[in-house]
């Protein structure tokens, strides 16, 4: 399990574009958001630089909690 600061997450709009993002990566991805911390889980057979990555190719900056 990964963990990922995203701190302009800020709705459900905003994890939706980002769970759809990483499971285009990886269709098994599990990932579980926290909102008010502006972070998210991601549990994925991909590295954390992939997960990243997708989570940049949604619109959104990320790094590494």
């Amino acid at each position: 399990m990964m963990t990922f600061s995203v701190p302009s997450m800020s709705c459900g709009k905003c994890t939706a574009k980002i769970e759809t993002a990483v499971q285009e990566m990886d269709p098994t991805a599990l990932l579980h958001f926290d909102l008010q911390a502006r972070t998210v889980e991601v549990d994925s057979a991909d590295g954390a630089e992939e997960v990243l990555g997708a989570i940049g190719k949604a619109g959104f900056d990320a790094q590494a909690a």
